[in-house]
């Protein structure tokens, strides 16, 4: 059975995620067999298993750094944001259904025997599993049937080692205050406390340290200097998105920062090319001096295209095609630039709303959840991206319905491994319309995909379309393989008359596991790990 250690907050964004994937690294570099864990994840940033299950993006993200697969039993519970008073539950990976919060609340107990057979999983197949709680174990307010903070530590037996956040301030109160909100049996729990994102002299933090210690009666187990590193971040708190540049470079990438934005990391990609910032926008006016709009995916359509319609960003991004700027869509970005979007099977609001206009689309949105890998090719019909033919791309597809052609419309890129898909039929509103053509696509067959040019009106629309200079695709995690991004900045340079000279073709997964190499470095090197090998000698589990 996998000892376990488990990492809690004070509050959120306090650097959880982080310090769990270090540990997870560290631990995995040592010889051990080790995975992540967290019972209950609030996130729009999702990722489909090789075997079609949905999961946080943070879970994937420490999943790396352990160097293995990741698998829906490290994530039991997802709950993704519809509106500010409820989610999707999506548990062991599959919709379960629609809550609000206080429903939620009162049943979430009934998951316990989930949580606990999804450990019990996990720990078959690891010799160390490193938790991750939620927000912090001192909202008091949330204690009773407690299933990610604290009632889990005291569920799976768990060292705690609780992490307070000094760069936002008051560090020292916010680690004792949490420890006095804690019942006895709690606070036994907690075996060391970490000061981290730190920057300055330790020497000046070291009375500060003492008298903390005396107080709390807990060693100070680590102080943590604020290190930034280009790895999945947290959807909502990411400072990704609070419209910095991220990299560097003369090509301007802007993001619409959509209200329900989800999977924002497909674009990180871009960053490390490093030729792109790249700019998460919620304004008109700052589509300004872009080089490419991205619309991202969204995990409620409709109100994000009404949000579009009412901000005024919509029509900017439409004058901005209009102007023969570069438009991508992602998932819910793509099916906006259609024409219309129709919910009549009430799957977020019903009825239905008029999109941009930029892509001959209509999308029907669905009852059942599309969660699958993808791969593909791109064809060769896509102007400014062109040179993007016959490259292969690898990722998956998250979306809750399904794009039709209104009339014929280019293919950007097609998916597929050589199965056949059947004709199929979809409905809106009782009204049949058209079918699809045999994919019969071989991943890496670039002839294969310039014979499929054009989708037929009426047709299921296959991995993504273009028009002119607009561009969809349902594909997240479409820019990561090998040559794919630097191809498309070298595109932007090229259109904007700049010369930015060779980028080297980046390997996205190795500069990710590079990240991670240094993570646990900065682990090493100011943790006590000795002492934390020692919390996992006397866990119970």
């Amino acid at each position: 059975m996998a000892k376990v250690i488990m990492i809690q907050g004070t509050m959120s964004n306090a650097g959880k995620s982080l310090i769990t994937a270090g540990l997870c690294r560290v631990f995995a570099q040592d010889g051990y067999r080790v995975a992540p864990f967290k019972s209950q994840n609030m996130a729009l940033n999702s990722y489909v298993t090789d075997d079609g299950l949905e999961m946080g993006r943070a879970q994937v993200m420490q999943a790396e750094a352990a160097g293995i697969a990741p698998c829906a039993e490290m994530n039991p519970i997802l709950l993704k944001p519809t509106s500010d008073v409820g989610s999707q539950v999506v548990v062991m990976g599959k919709v379960r259904c629609n809550m609000g919060a206080a429903e939620y609340y009162q049943y979430k107990k009934e998951l316990i025997p989930e949580i606990k057979e999804a450990f019990r999983k996990l720990s078959e197949k690891a010799d160390i599993i490193v938790v991750e709680g939620a927000g912090s174990p001192a909202e008091i307010n949330l204690k009773e049937n407690d299933i990610v903070n604290m009632g889990l530590a005291k569920m799976l037996g768990a060292p705690v080692l609780l992490a307070g956040d000094i760069d936002r301030g008051g560090v020292f109160a916010q680690l004792l205050g949490c420890l006095m909100l804690m019942d006895e049996d709690e606070k036994d729990l907690v075996k060391g406390l970490i000061i981290n994102k730190f920057r300055g002299d330790k020497t000046l933090l070291e009375p500060g340290v003492k008298i903390l210690e005396e107080k709390c009666g807990v060693p100070v187990t680590a102080v943590l200097p604020y290190i930034r590193l280009q790895v999945d971040d947290e959807d909502s708190l990411s400072d990704r998105l609070e419209n910095r540049m991220c990299g560097g470079g003369p090509v301007s990438i802007c993001v619409v920062r959509l209200p329900h934005l989800s999977n924002y990391t497909d674009f990180n990609v871009f960053e490390e090319t490093g030729a792109a910032s790249v700019r998460y926008v919620s304004k008109a006016r700052e589509l300004t001096g872009a080089d490419l709009v991205i619309l991202p995916g969204s995990k409620n359509t409709i109100a994000d295209l009404r949000w579009l319609h009412e901000s005024g960003m919509g029509e900017a991004v439409k004058q901005y095609a209009a102007a023969g700027g570069p438009v991508i869509g992602i998932c819910g970005g793509y099916q906006m630039l259609g024409r219309l979007i129709r919910d009549p099977y009430h799957t977020e609001e019903g009825g239905e709303m008029e999109g941009l206009g930029l892509l001959p689309t209509v999308t029907v949105l669905l009852e059942e959840k599309t969660t699958t890998r993808t791969e593909g090719v791109f064809a060769g019909n896509a102007e400014l991206l062109a040179g993007l033919s016959g490259k292969a791309f690898a990722g998956y597809e998250i979306h809750m319905g399904e794009t039709l052609a209104e009339e014929e419309v280019q293919i950007w890129c097609r998916s597929g491994a050589g199965e056949t898909q059947a004709e199929k039929t979809a409905v809106t509103d009782g009204m049949p319309v058209g079918s699809a053509e045999t994919e019969g696509l071989s991943g890496g067959n670039a002839e294969m995909a310039k014979n499929h040019e054009t989708a037929k009106a009426g047709e299921v629309l296959p991995a993504g379309v273009c028009c002119g200079n607009v561009y969809g695709s349902y594909i997240h995690g479409i820019f990561d393989a090998r040559g794919i991004a630097a191809e498309i900045v070298q595109a932007l340079a090229r259109k904007k008359g700049v010369e930015i000279g060779e980028i080297d073709e980046i390997d996205h997964e190795a500069f990710k596991q590079s990240q991670y190499d240094i993570l646990a470095d900065m682990i090493r090197e100011n943790m006590d790990m000795e002492a934390i090998y020692g919390m996992l000698r006397e866990a119970t589990v």
